[in-house]
Formats: C-alpha cells, sequence, structure tokens
C-alpha cells in the first residue's frame, strides 16, 4: 500500500510539473523528500497508459474517441492507448498465467467474464469507484466486468419473401407457412434461447434453458439452416438471398434495412439483449486508474449516444434514453419500447454451462 500511495505521489508531481503548477526545483525537492533518485522525475512527467483492447476495425476509433478521449481530457497524466488484436478468454488467460499482463481492460463478454473470474484471472469490479446506477439493468452489472454498451441477437427476414411478417421464433421454425432457407449463428448463444421460445418459453421465464429441447428443436431445422461464424458473413447471407430469414446481430440487421430501404427488416420482438461487457485482466499495470476508466465509460451517457450513431452499439446509461435522437432509435436495442420486448441474457447460466453446451450445440448443427 505504502508503494503505491508513493506511485500515486510521484504521478500527481508529474500532473502538476505539466500543467505548470510548480517548478523543475520543486518538483525535485519533492521528490528528494520522498526518498526518490532525480531520475524519478522523468518517471513523473511520464503519462501513465491503460491499455484497451478491442476487436479492430471501426471499434478503435469508436471506443478512442467516446471512450477514451474524455477520460484523458479529465484525467491529466493518463493515456488510453487501443490493441485490436482481439482479447479472446484464451489469451487473456495465457496472458494472466505467464505474469506478464499487458492489457487493462478488455471488450469481452458476461459468459467469459464469469469463466475467467472464476479462474482468478480477472480483477473483480470496484463499485464504490463503478457506479451501479449508471447502469439501466441488471444485466449491465456483473461481478467480473461492466458494460458500456449493448447489442440484440434479433429475427432478421426478407419481406419480399413473405406476404405476412414472421413475428415470433415460433414462425421462425414453421417451415410449411414461412418456406425458405434459415440463418444461425455457430454458436449456442441466442439459438438455444430462440429454440426455448419456439416451444412456448415466455421471454420472463426462458431460463434455466432445458438444454435437450432446445438442441432437439435446433435438429428439427438444422437441414434447412445455413451458419454464420462472423458478422459479415451473417449481412451477405442475407444480401444473396442465401437465407431469408435468420437471427443475426442488430448492429448487422440495421444495415441491411438501411441498405435495402426496408425491404429486409427486423424485429425486436423476443430479441436476445446482451450486454458489451468489459473485464480487467488481474495484474493489469493500469491498477486503480483501469478502474476509474471504465466507471468513466459507464458514466459517459453522451459518449455512449456517439458509439450509437457510429457503429450501432446500444447505450446502457440510463440518462443516454431520452437524449437518443428519434430517427436512431429505431435501432438502439435498450431503447424503452425496444428492450421491454426482449430477453436479457443470463449470463451466470452461460458462464456455467457454456463450455459443454455449446460442443453439444455443434455436435447438433453438424451431425
Amino acid at each position: 500500500m505504502a508503494q503505491e500511495f508513493q506511485e500515486d505521489c510521484i504521478a500527481l508531481l508529474g500532473e502538476k510539473l505539466r500543467r505548470g503548477s510548480i517548478t523543475r526545483r520543486q518538483a525535485l525537492t519533492a521528490l528528494a523528500a520522498l526518498g526518490v533518485a532525480p531520475s524519478g522525475l522523468a518517471q513523473a512527467q511520464q503519462n501513465r497508459v491503460i491499455t484497451m483492447v478491442n476487436w479492430g476495425g471501426i471499434a478503435n476509433q469508436g471506443f478512442g474517441r467516446f471512450y477514451g478521449d474524455p477520460f484523458v481530457a479529465a484525467n491529466p497524466g493518463w493515456e488510453v492507448k487501443q490493441d485490436s488484436t482481439g482479447p479472446s478468454a484464451g489469451r487473456i488467460k495465457s496472458m494472466v498465467d505467464s505474469g506478464r499482463v499487458t492489457w487493462d481492460l478488455c471488450d469481452s463478454s458476461a459468459s467469459s467474464s464469469v469463466l475467467l473470474g472464476r479462474q482468478n484471472l480477472l480483477t473483480k469490479v470496484n463499485y464504490d469507484i463503478v457506479k451501479r446506477e449508471n447502469a439501466m439493468a441488471p444485466v449491465f452489472i456483473m461481478e467480473y466486468g461492466a458494460a458500456p454498451y449493448s447489442f440484440s441477437n434479433v429475427l432478421v427476414y426478407d419481406s419480399a419473401k413473405f406476404p405476412e411478417p414472421p413475428k415470433t421464433w415460433a414462425d421462425f421454425w414453421d417451415l410449411r407457412k414461412f418456406p425458405g432457407q434459415r440463418l444461425l449463428r455457430r454458436d449456442a448463444v441466442g439459438s438455444l434461447e430462440a429454440a426455448m421460445m419456439s416451444m412456448g418459453r415466455t421471454i420472463e421465464n426462458t431460463y434455466p434453458i432445458d438444454v435437450r429441447a432446445a438442441l432437439r428443436r435446433v435438429g428439427e431445422i438444422r437441414r434447412n439452416c445455413v451458419y454464420w461464424n462472423s458478422g459479415s458473413e451473417s449481412e451477405q447471407f442475407m444480401r444473396t438471398g442465401e437465407a431469408v430469414m435468420g437471427q443475426i446481430w442488430h448492429t448487422r440487421a440495421s444495415v441491411l434495412h438501411k441498405e435495402t430501404n426496408g425491404r429486409i427488416k427486423f424485429i425486436w420482438n423476443q430479441g436476445l439483449l446482451q450486454p458489451g461487457i468489459f473485464v480487467m485482466p488481474r495484474g493489469g499495470p493500469g491498477g486503480e486508474g483501469t478502474q476509474r476508466l471504465l466507471a468513466s465509460m459507464l458514466a459517459n451517457d453522451e459518449g455512449q449516444i456517439g458509439l450509437l450513431q457510429l457503429l450501432g452499439n446500444g447505450p446502457t446509461n440510463p440518462r443516454a434514453a431520452a437524449k437518443v435522437p428519434a430517427e436512431a432509435r429505431q435501432y438502439n436495442p435498450t431503447d424503452p419500447e425496444n428492450a421491454k420486448v426482449q430477453v436479457p441474457i443470463d449470463g451466470n447460466w452461460w458462464g456455467a454451462n457454456y463450455a459443454q453446451v455449446n460442443q453439444d450445440f455443434l455436435d447438433t448443427v453438424t451431425g
């Protein structure tokens, strides 16, 4: 604790020196009083770096512009660096196990936060720093992660193919009334919830998932399905007509809706609302600064709205809904009208069951 306090004193000296509120001589005198060699002045003048890791593409720009830059502006002496190499659970585990942690804040998932947290690979969120009231629903606040954005799995369809539009997952499974190829992600999350609702489960009692029943239900249509591995691939299946109906991320469904002037439509009803959970690998060099950055991301309602307009990611701050421009609300998963008809993902259920259930799902769709 004493060492951490001394390091903070050195950082504070650096901030004052950069702002011009003290002279170099005063800084050297203070360092001497702390028992730090003059070379510590270079340390004091350096920015402390927090590395935020994402999955690449325009996310670098979005997270840097709407989350990193505001934090740096409010916290002199800190720098937020974007890393787009992809923070998979496996890479986080390898880094922590090796004791050479260079990442601080990673764009992960609800289930991964549970899995990695139980293996003591993550730092718990300090909710004395990260304020719970800056999350509009419990799904966005977890023990080992918190969500400054959201997204949904939604039902998308080609309206030119159907005189009567599908309205539920029961319609998705009805090949007679709604003929044509289906589209699912090559992953159990979302697919099994849809299967449960197609059999009559309501959005309030989708969990716990009856895995055997859900897998049997998926097996009924597996020969009428194609499976996507990436967001761009899901778009392409719908754009080319290889699939006429599918479950994809709302961000991709929004692009298709706009590009086709509304021919390809999607519905929020029975969508699966998911948190964009950020986690902190244990031993990250950013220390408490990382907690402060995460806190600022959840508190930054304006930044979250900017991210919605740039990437389509939904805000999670309760103050944001009223500020979303009218034209963007139809594409916002956390708009009150859209959120109330969706199922919030149960990250704890998936954290306990994902590895085996996902393998069983893959065996079902490829068998």
